[in-house]
């Protein structure tokens, strides 16, 4: 009798605040590719960002934890901030492979900002080449697939188009790009960052858990 396929993702970022999109991300994803868990991974301290500006680690680890409470299939994971000599994300995509099993399908999470940038990445088509990418788009913009290899353009999946349907072929090493436009809540970290600090109101913005808690420990003042 053959085995049903486990499906996991990693959503990595920041998460400095985690906001409102994020977490109607998490839930369309996990709805939508019919996930068994999905896994947020905040960066330790990201390669590509100045460390000084970030909140800390352990911060953006609890009030990611704090908005996804009530996602039954969604866990907060460490592995980054247990990793923080190893912080390319095809480096935890590996990790992660060595953890789940062979019986899991695995997608990695990534905005479309981040997905137009991802030839600036340690070793994209290693990352590429392992895995699922689900690239998650904001209203209004366009992502196109033209900075990548050929190898990798014939993998593209368009779910914006109306036609398109979610298929996934059984290959082990068949693996896809999901261009998607599911989420239609435009909210950005800075934003929030920057009314924090002119000392405006976040309601909305952020799950009324993470208000608090930035409130509580008055992250981002200054």
């Amino acid at each position: 009798m053959m085995m049903e396929e486990r499906r996991i993702a990693a959503f990595g970022g920041t998460f400095d605040p985690v906001h409102t999109g994020h977490a109607e991300i998490v839930h369309t994803i996990v709805q939508n590719f019919g996930l068994d868990q999905l896994l947020i991974v905040p960066a330790h301290r990201p390669p590509h960002k100045d460390p000084r500006g970030i909140a800390d680690a352990y911060h953006r680890y609890t009030m990611a934890a704090l908005a996804t409470l009530e996602e039954p299939r969604v866990i907060v994971s460490t592995i980054e901030l247990e990793a923080p000599d190893h912080p390319y994300t095809f480096e935890t995509i590996e990790r992660l492979r060595s953890t789940v099993g062979a019986g899991t399908r695995l997608f990695f999470v990534m905005g479309a900002d981040s997905f137009q940038e991802i030839n600036t990445w340690r070793e994209p088509a290693r990352l590429l080449s392992s895995t699922d990418v689900i690239v998650v788009t904001r209203p209004g913009h366009d992502v196109k697939s033209s900075h990548l290899d050929d190898r990798f353009k014939c993998t593209v999946v368009d779910l914006r188009e109306s036609e398109a349907e979610l298929k996934m072929s059984e290959g082990a090493n068949d693996h896809h790009i999901y261009l998607t436009g599911y989420v239609n809540t435009s909210v950005s970290s800075t934003e929030i960052r920057q009314k924090v600090r002119d000392g405006e109101s976040i309601e909305g913005l952020v799950p009324p858990r993470v208000a608090d808690y930035i409130n509580k420990y008055e992250l981002y003042r200054c």
